[in-house]
């Protein structure tokens, strides 16, 4: 009994360092291909409440690991939006038409480009991939688009988020 209990403790430990590793990785990578300042994993943790666990950064002062999200924004109707599958790519924050709630956000985070695209696991919600352009605006490119999306489904099969 003890064995099984202790084997289970290590299974989530390698499970957890998998993932971590993962995702690291992932955010570095499309840091550098993208040319951005900032990508994050947003992980919702309850419903449409989540915070940024990880994040890649070309200089320090671009971080905001542990930034919760404006929860009076993300509702349930922006939620059902990404659970579907929306791609959302902001050249500038500025003159994109968001909610002011949304842009001011952005702002107090020191985004001025941004592309958001969904983690979902098993049709759900997971998390959010998020490139960040934090100097200047930023033109997102079709590959660019394409290269995030296909880095939030490699994370949402991996064993260790699959099964979270």
């Amino acid at each position: 009994m003890f064995e099984r209990g202790l084997q289970q403790i290590f299974d989530r430990l390698v499970a957890s360092i998998e993932r971590d590793d993962l995702v690291e990785k992932t955010t570095n990578s499309l840091r550098e291909l993208l040319g951005v300042d900032r990508v994050v994993l947003y992980y919702f943790y309850r419903d449409w409440a989540g915070r940024v666990t990880f994040e890649s950064l070309s200089n320090e002062k671009f971080s905001i690991f542990g930034s919760t999200g404006p929860d009076d924004c993300f509702n349930g109707e922006y939620a059902a939006l990404y659970q579907a599958g929306r791609v959302r790519a902001i050249p500038d924050i500025e003159t994109e038409p968001i909610n002011d709630c949304h842009r001011d956000y952005l702002r107090s985070l020191g985004v001025r480009a941004n592309l958001a695209v969904p983690v979902l696991n098993q049709k759900r919600l997971w998390g959010l991939l998020i490139a960040h352009h934090c100097q200047d605006t930023h033109f997102w490119t079709q590959s660019d688009i394409e290269a995030m999306q296909k880095a939030a489904d490699s994370l949402a099969m991996a064993p260790a988020i699959c099964h979270s």
